[in-house]
């Protein structure tokens, strides 16, 4: 009776381990795939850096390799042409988003409220998708110019007036987060902070950046290992933010109807739409619209301009600086480029700076993962719909058979002939980001102006200069977007009169602005 007891403790043993070590699909002929663990898989494996992770396995396995994460396999690619033929040949097949336990359900538990970027391909999607696109296309960027217009005026104020003429050390980091923060409040809901240390901005900063990380890819082990869901702390922490969340983002659209219904409304993407007795969105999918151009913002704009400037006080970035004043000088010898930025794009090498920080620092280095809906054929292998899709951005956008030295920062590479996809910074394909033309403008405008406004200087305290490593450079490596480390840097007016004058325009706009929209 013992030895029967034994055998069936044995069996169960056996079949439990056989369900916990089962994945989600089965293994795919043909490509190689990583060592892992039972159950674990190559969770070990990512440890903090994932991206880079991936990568150095890239070297040993191929551009293309399946890996197992719990119970989910996963495609991963990481070379700049394997993500060309996977994202971009067969776009239509990668449309789609897996749905994750941590954001989808437990961030998401009472709501279903997905950002646009985080949603399965339904009807729903494709209406939120395509309103956004409406909101995002190139004439009505051009419109969301004056926006643009009285936040950098507002940030470089406030720099001129704290920087005591380049002598002291200054943390940007906060009034580039209200530069970004406010221009799509400002857009999306017609409304802004005031203040670069405002209690409520930085609770939506905080939010957005716990939302990150329960995006991310590596650190969220309960989306492959279902037996983890036992266990409650996770869940707990995720369903307080995103109690937070809905509670700013009500706020935010109950105040904007209350505008409308008292016409005193500025105009903003969420405005129109609720205008819109013809759109066919109902308030869920209004507000998935709001939060997914916050969000998007919120990864995009500070953490690339941040980057950049803690480049451009280094030694190197210095000289770069220059060599952009020059140019924007060479391009408006009369002093107009703070004006003429907010309506043409007309100096390549500030064009080429954006795009290598974008390139460079790659904020977004494993963009959020795809399902394919259709068998894909990668180089005779065959696979099949459902399966699990990694870009690997980072390796992507450092593949040295594309990129000459690309662990070296040099805006150069991006002047003359480019090939038509210069970077994965705002993912590749069908779901590529809705909004990079609007962050583009947004990016040159912003370092036309900067680079006119100061010489952009190391510290006076060595210990707060900026990391200029973008590996190292990234505070929370396992969160789904990258986060500068805190640094310091000094600001010298080129020519403090000059841009008192600049900044005198652009006050007087704005109040005009304000008239006019009383009236």
């Amino acid at each position: 009776m013992t030895f029967i007891v034994w055998i069936g403790v044995i069996i169960i043993i056996w079949i439990l381990f056989k369900i916990l070590n089962s994945t989600d699909a089965p293994k795919i002929n043909g490509l190689p795939e990583a060592p892992g663990w039972p159950i674990f898989g190559s969770l070990f494996q990512l440890k903090e850096n994932h991206y880079f992770a991936l990568l150095k396995l890239a070297k040993r396995l191929g551009p293309v390799f399946q890996i197992r994460l719990g119970n989910k396999r996963i495609v991963v690619a990481n070379s700049y042409d394997s993500i060309k033929e996977l994202w971009i040949k067969n776009q239509f097949s990668l449309i789609s988003r897996p749905m994750l336990y941590t954001f989808h359900t437990v961030v998401s538990s009472s709501s279903q409220i997905f950002t646009i970027g985080t949603s399965p391909w339904d009807e729903s999607c494709k209406r939120r998708r395509k309103a956004t696109a409406t909101a995002l296309n190139k004439p009505a960027v051009q419109s969301y110019m004056p926006i643009v217009d009285i936040e950098s005026y507002t940030v470089i104020n406030e720099i001129l007036k704290e920087c005591e003429d380049g002598r002291i050390d200054i943390n940007i980091i906060p009034h580039l987060k209200r530069f970004a923060l406010n221009t799509t409040l400002m857009f999306t809901y017609g409304t802004r902070f005031s203040s670069s240390f405002d209690k409520r901005l930085e609770e939506i900063v905080e939010i957005q950046a716990a939302m990150q990380r329960f995006r991310s890819i590596s650190d969220n082990w309960q989306d492959y290992i279902p037996l983890l869901r036992l266990f409650p702390a996770k869940s707990s922490e995720a369903n307080s933010y995103r109690l937070r969340r809905d509670h700013y983002l009500q706020i935010l659209l109950d105040s904007l109807k209350k505008d409308i219904a008292n016409d005193t409304e500025k105009p903003c993407i969420i405005g129109n739409i609720l205008r819109d007795t013809t759109a066919k969105l109902n308030e869920n999918e209004i507000k998935s619209i709001g939060m997914s151009l916050l969000s998007a913002t919120l990864d995009t704009i500070p953490a690339n301009i941040i980057y950049g400037i803690s480049y451009l006080s280094s030694a190197h970035g210095q000289q770069i600086q220059e060599r952009a004043y020059q140019e924007i000088q060479d391009v408006y010898p009369d002093g107009d480029a703070w004006e003429k930025c907010l309506v043409e794009e007309r100096v390549p090498y500030v064009t080429a700076l954006y795009k290598e920080i974008l390139r460079y620092f790659t904020i977004n280095p494993l963009s959020l993962p795809r399902q394919s809906i259709s068998d894909i054929d990668y180089n005779g292998v065959i696979i099949p719909a459902g399966t699990l899709f990694f870009l690997n951005a980072f390796a992507g956008d450092y593949d040295e058979n594309h990129f000459i030295d690309p662990y070296t920062f040099n805006p150069e590479r991006y002047l003359g002939d480019v090939d038509s996809t210069p970077h994965f910074a705002y993912g590749a394909g069908s779901r590529m980001c809705l909004g990079s033309h609007l962050a583009n403008r947004e990016l040159f405008a912003f370092f036309i102006r900067f680079i006119s406004a100061f010489r952009i200087l190391e510290p006076n305290d060595p210990k707060d200069a900026a990391i200029l490593d973008a590996i190292e450079a990234n505070q929370t490596p396992t969160a789904l977007v990258a986060e500068p480390k805190p640094f310091k840097c000094r600001f010298e007016p080129r020519n403090k009169k000059v841009l008192e004058s600049w900044l005198e325009i652009s006050r007087k706009r704005a109040e005009n602005d304000e008239h006019s929209m009383r009236d």
